[in-house]
């Protein structure tokens, strides 16, 4: 008798907790109403750059590594794949689905020690700026061999520049005249 009343206490403040935690991340979606869902992964991505195994760590509006976007999946931790590919960085996420990101949409790439309750050793996750429609994003990644992150972050940047110097993304015919 004297253990069942704090265990029925505790037992409702679980529950209070868990329903606050569920009511919280409701709210947050419908206040990201307006995020629009990430471009499906084209047919042809073109050649693979560079792939690097590891966890997909969250999307958070850029420049807010604390204000992780629940719409759409993008603010699911699970393992995956970053994929460096002629057109793009494809996420390949457990459980979550793919997160195509074309390349030029990609504003930078940095190496950062935290995101969203994610914290690692300096320059640990590689952070990728980009645009989703209207709003600037970034996206977390944490390779799961050190060594790739540096990798990751080169194959990236070289997708940026080859981008930039050439492909404008527009067709021939609609280039200025």
């Amino acid at each position: 008798m004297d253990r069942t009343v704090p265990a029925i206490v505790m037992l409702v403040l679980a529950l209070a907790l868990v329903v606050l935690l569920w009511v919280g991340w409701r709210g947050r979606k419908r206040r990201q109403a307006d995020v629009p869902e990430p471009q499906p992964v084209p047919a042809d991505t073109g050649a693979e750059r560079f792939r690097a195994d590891g966890q997909y760590v969250t999307t958070t509006t850029a420049g807010d590594w604390l204000d992780r976007l629940a719409v759409h999946g993008l603010g699911l931790r699970t393992r995956a794949d970053a994929a460096v590919y002629d057109g793009g960085v494809l996420f390949e996420r457990a459980g979550s689905g793919p997160l195509w990101v074309p390349a030029g949409s990609i504003d930078e790439v940095r190496l950062e020690s935290g995101m969203a309750g994610k914290f690692v050793e300096r320059d640990g996750l590689v952070v990728l700026g980009w645009r989703l429609g209207d709003h600037a994003v970034d996206t977390a990644f944490r390779t799961r061999v050190p060594e790739d992150k540096t990798a990751l972050k080169a194959a990236i940047e070289d997708l940026m520049s080859s981008g930039r110097s050439g492909d404008t993304g527009r067709p021939q015919d609609q280039e200025e005249e």
